[in-house]
């Protein structure tokens, strides 16, 4: 099932925000997800309010909330 992969990839994004804030970038960077993976996760994470969000020079950057 697709909800299964997106938690899992949830999941990655989590583990890779507990070591500080990054960019959209780095966080594809790190997870080793696509585009369009990272983005259906970080909209999971989001929903949840586990996330929060900040653009600084055209760029995202995520945390946890």
């Amino acid at each position: 099932m697709l909800t299964n992969v997106i938690g899992e990839n949830a999941g990655k994004i989590w583990a890779a925000l507990q070591g500080g804030a990054l960019t959209t970038k780095e966080l594809a960077k790190a997870t080793k997800l696509k585009v369009a993976e990272l983005n259906m996760a970080l909209g999971w994470l989001a929903r949840e309010n586990k996330l929060a969000f900040e653009v600084n020079d055209n760029e995202t950057i995520v945390s946890l909330a």
